[in-house]
């Protein structure tokens, strides 16, 4: 006990803690985030502006459309040293146009950004869309 609260024992039926200090957390209004909604609620809109309602959306899974992707920098490394090569084959879906090529290479591929196609090209190689999928087979009659 401090020199200030022996100045006060007994003196009077709070003994110089005020009247809710010295059970729990009563004085500082609650631990944690007690009371976000209610006695701190300016705090909240303050510093959390962004706190209460719907941030954004999410599509649902069925909708979304993820491609496993590849950049043209990285077809080189990727060909070791032949002229064509078979992304599909890999597990990449897309063609990516960051980077420099250097060599002519024929890339085989789902899909391809237009600036992939235009470096492949400039470089001296091809890109051949395949889309894997033949969907014709399937057309209602």
């Amino acid at each position: 006990m401090g020199t200030k609260a022996n100045k006060h024992r007994g003196r009077n039926r709070y003994h110089g803690r005020g009247k809710k200090a010295g059970r729990g957390a009563g004085k500082r209004g609650g631990r944690g985030n007690a009371g976000m909604n209610k006695h701190r609620v300016m705090t909240r809109i303050k510093y959390m502006p962004g706190h209460w309602g719907m941030h954004g959306f999410n599509r649902h899974p069925s909708l979304r459309n993820v491609h496993v992707t590849c950049n043209v920098s990285q077809l080189e490394g990727m060909a070791d040293g032949k002229d064509s090569i078979n992304l599909g084959e890999l597990g990449i879906d897309k063609l990516l146009g960051s980077g420099r090529i250097n060599t002519a290479i024929t890339v085989t591929v789902a899909n391809a950004s237009a600036s992939a196609i235009e470096k492949v090209e400039a470089a001296g190689g091809s890109v051949n869309l395949d889309d894997g999928d033949d969907w014709d087979e399937w057309e209602e009659e």
